[in-house]
């Protein structure tokens, strides 16, 4: 089964958070790193501006070891490489799930009922995106890939089967609506937009579409003059960045920048040239791109994503009724998978119990057809043959399909085992079914073999 370990906005602030906020190089040496060795075989990341997120799995044979104590370690390796990377803080904040709770959450955070906005649809792009990067560098395999392209199902189910994602749901929509209810009307008014990426595109359209005069400050101009034409916004260069924030009266902030790009030396200086214009500026970035001590300045009034929370708790009370019928949803897709899940734990004692009768009838048949039935002809060894197999079938149907019933019986595990020590059944990875050969149809020439021989063959 699977494995999640990881901290998002529901269990660690912003100050946490941004220490372990990840980019692609980041995550592409945790992937390598978390694969180099027992007992992970797949591993995926998933890193927002609300959470890191790593689930893994072990390989098909995890050895001689319980599944449980394979998990657990799979978990506590997982958290190490976290810590490492996050320090200290990272270890209280961490949570960590193992099967079933593991999956039930990934398929939530699809669902967008983990999100700081519940219903927001950005984060089905962001888990493609996830799922694209660890297909890219294979490390997705049988279980843990299919659970990740379930999660997407599920996320689209949940959109498409309640109305979760009514209406304008995402971080962006709220800062923007928070900028509105600081100034009960946004026309007229000069937003600066700080950067130029996803999300600030969207708060960008819904800044126009209330009315704002918006400025668009990027690293790259290209970008901001695309973004400009898009939205209806003034795109200008990064070194306008301070006569911009002179101008303001509302800041977005959305960089991908690891450090502040609006410090407090550089506020202290804008606040003089403002003269006593107060300045509202709202940072969804994590890592943050505004220095949180400019909160400290007169005049100057930051929010960051976590302080968003109570437009966010007044939106959940809207959507409390669709975020139920989502959540049955999820427990419903949660058992669907359990239940695949566990046929294909099943499947190879299924398969060893029909290869081992197959090959003791086999086996029997080919010594009388080398011995006391080899008169007969052709047609005849081959009629004994297809009546081997559909032996083997009717013997195997009944203790296969009861199986396949017992998959998630809590006894399934041990009759399974029992199965396997009364027949000594090999162990066959799932999905190698290993069926017996087909005995052999003896030709006349090559049982003319001495009597010594036939009495041995018996």
């Amino acid at each position: 089964m699977i494995v999640y370990v990881g901290l998002s906005h529901k269990n660690a602030p912003i100050e946490v958070r941004e220490r372990l906020a990840l980019d692609a190089d980041a995550t592409a040496a945790l992937i390598a790193e978390l694969l180099d060795g027992p007992p992970i075989g797949e591993v995926a990341v998933l890193s927002t501006c609300n959470r890191v997120e790593v689930y893994a799995s072990p390989p098909r044979s995890a050895g001689g070891a319980s599944e449980g104590s394979v998990l657990d370690e799979i978990s506590a390796r997982i958290a190490r490489a976290l810590e490492l990377r996050g320090g200290r803080a990272v270890h209280g904040a961490l949570r960590r799930e193992v099967g079933l709770p593991a999956l039930s959450h990934l398929f939530r955070v699809a669902s967008s009922l983990d999100s700081l906005v519940v219903g927001e649809p950005q984060i089905l792009g962001q888990l493609k995106d996830a799922i694209a990067f660890a297909t890219e560098r294979q490390a997705l395999g049988p279980l843990l890939g299919r659970a990740m392209h379930r999660a997407l199902h599920v996320g689209k189910r949940a959109r498409t089967e309640t109305g979760i994602g009514a209406g304008q749901v995402s971080v962006a929509s709220v800062a923007v609506e928070l900028a509105c209810q600081i100034f009960g009307d946004l026309r007229g008014k000069h937003a600066l937009l700080v950067g130029a990426g996803e999300m600030a595109e969207g708060a960008a359209k819904l800044a126009v579409k209330e009315g704002a005069k918006l400025a668009i400050v990027n690293r790259s101009l290209e970008r901001a003059e695309r973004l400009g034409l898009e939205v209806g916004g003034e795109p200008r260069e990064w070194s306008a960045l301070a006569a911009s924030l002179v101008e303001a009266d509302i800041v977005i902030t959305s960089t991908s920048s690891p450090t502040h790009v609006i410090t407090r030396d550089l506020m202290k200086t804008v606040r003089k040239a403002r003269r006593g214009r107060s300045i509202f500026m709202i940072d969804i970035a994590v890592p943050r791109d505004v220095d949180p001590e400019i909160n400290d300045l007169d005049g100057v009034y930051l929010y960051d994503v976590d302080d968003l929370s109570q437009i966010v708790a007044e939106s959940l009370q809207g959507r409390a009724a669709e975020a139920a019928k989502a959540e049955r949803i999820v427990a419903d897709e949660v058992r669907s998978f359990d239940a695949w899940r566990s046929e294909q734990v099943m499947a190879p004692t299924i398969v060893g119990l029909r290869s081992r009768v197959r090959s003791i009838l086999a086996g029997e048949l080919e010594r009388s057809l080398a011995g006391k039935l080899k008169h007969l002809s052709d047609a005849d060894q081959k009629a004994l043959t297809l009546m081997l197999d559909a032996a083997t079938n009717k013997i195997c149907h009944r203790p296969s399909a009861r199986l396949k019933e017992m998959a998630t019986d809590p006894r399934g595990a041990e009759t399974a085992e029992a199965l396997r020590d009364l027949f000594d059944l090999p162990l066959v990875a799932e999905g190698g079914e290993r069926d017996a050969p087909a005995p052999k149809v003896v030709d006349r020439a090559e049982v003319e073999a001495p009597r010594s021989r036939d009495r041995e063959a018996g």
